[in-house]
């Protein structure tokens, strides 16, 4: 599925593709940008993409814990004279507190795990400027000459960044 959702933004953001078609005829831009040739708009291109790939899938994490808030603690905040802003504020978001910690870790993991949609949107390039450390590791073994053991090590660098921006996001989120 990451293959096939690349392709179709690869299609949706060339140089004839649809976006651009629409940003002309909406008279957005005067002539069509070079979004996957481009190291800004490639970059761009790739956090539309991701964007649009886990916002589904940490909603429906979003959508199951809220429905498992209880409704009568909003009741009780309603009859205290709470707007539904200070629910939000006050019960809403504290409750979600561990789903908001499971999903910013899911994200970071995610994206320090980022490759398909490299590879598959602009391999890396325009000079390099969508150059994640996956598809570093994969160069290193596969397309210079292979090196393995600083493959390795560069995949370790990857497991001990996460481990320590989890640690720093527990830390963060824990309670009081």
């Amino acid at each position: 599925s990451l293959v096939a959702y690349s392709v179709l933004f690869k299609s949706l953001f060339s140089a004839d593709g649809l976006i651009n078609n629409i940003l002309l005829n909406l008279h957005v831009i005067s002539q069509p940008i070079n979004w996957l040739l481009d190291p800004f708009w490639a970059k761009v291109t790739i956090i539309i993409a991701l964007t649009w790939r886990w916002t589904g899938y940490d909603m429906i994490f979003y959508l199951a814990s809220m429905q498992n808030i209880d409704k009568s603690v909003y009741e009780a905040a309603s009859i205290d004279g709470a707007s539904k802003f200070r629910q939000f504020f006050s019960i809403t978001i504290p409750l979600l507190r561990p789903i908001i910690l499971l999903t910013s870790i899911m994200s970071t993991n995610g994206t320090l795990q980022l490759f398909d949609e490299v590879v598959n949107l602009t391999n890396g390039g325009p000079n390099n400027a969508t150059l994640t450390l996956s598809k570093y590791i994969y160069d290193l073994s596969f397309k210079y000459v292979p090196n393995f053991g600083y493959a390795a090590t560069v995949s370790y660098a990857i497991v001990i960044i996460v481990a320590f921006l989890s640690f720093i996001q527990f830390r963060i989120n824990k309670e009081k």
